[in-house]
């Protein structure tokens, strides 16, 4: 007679580990392999490998369709690596901003680790993307989020009392323009985000943490 399988044998018996959670895709749409890019995109994709030690998953959502990878990234470097005017952190600043109003996931992770880095403090992007208003930032910094942010979601009410704070912070027309430029090309940015459910690299967690 068989023996009967008891709760105390089934006991010692050694439990299998649950399955390990399938990672969540990077979009929703297929991943594309670097062999298949055009050199020019493929060439930028791998230096952004080599500096940051991964790549960006936006880049290989954009990198299907390589006529809009390019004028995106045109645009993107246009505005975001310009040394004139705003410095780095503040353009950095207004995009962690905009994207927390639009609840964009990846835009506040991937863009928040790149103004912790620039701005060399660990706290600022997740105040910021909080509430950028209880951030205790400098009154500068917080009339250009207000403006930034007008602009972003409410850009047919912006008037010459808008303008008028902005310069009155001290800021130029070309600044002015910088901000609103970068509110609207990350408010599109944001929507492609979210509409190819555009995931962030777990490594952009933890950079500028320290």
């Amino acid at each position: 007679m068989a023996k009967k399988d008891t709760k105390a044998d089934r006991a010692e018996k050694p439990q299998e580990p649950p399955p390990a959670p399938a990672a969540p895709r990077p979009f929703r749409y297929p991943v594309p392999e670097l062999s298949t890019l055009p050199e020019d995109i493929r060439a930028r994709i791998l230096a952004v490998q080599e500096k940051a030690g991964f790549v960006p998953n936006v880049f290989l959502l954009l990198a299907r369709r390589p006529e809009e990878f390019r004028a995106f990234v045109a645009y993107h470097d246009t505005l975001m690596d310009k040394r004139e005017g705003l410095t780095l952190a503040e353009r950095e600043m207004i995009v962690v901003a905009v994207s927390a109003a639009h609840s964009c996931q990846y835009c506040v992770v991937a863009h928040g680790a790149i103004l912790r880095v620039r701005a060399k403090d660990p706290a600022i992007a997740d105040l910021v993307a909080t509430n950028y208003r209880k951030a205790n930032l400098p009154p500068r910094q917080r009339v250009m989020l207000d403006y930034a942010l007008k602009v972003a979601t409410q850009s047919h009410l912006v008037g010459p009392e808008d303008h008028e704070a902005v310069a009155a912070a001290g800021f130029t027309e070309d600044e002015a323009w910088d901000i609103a430029a970068i509110a609207a090309f990350f408010s599109m940015s944001n929507r492609l985000a979210n509409a190819t459910d555009l995931r962030p690299n777990p490594e952009f967690h933890m950079l500028g943490r320290r």
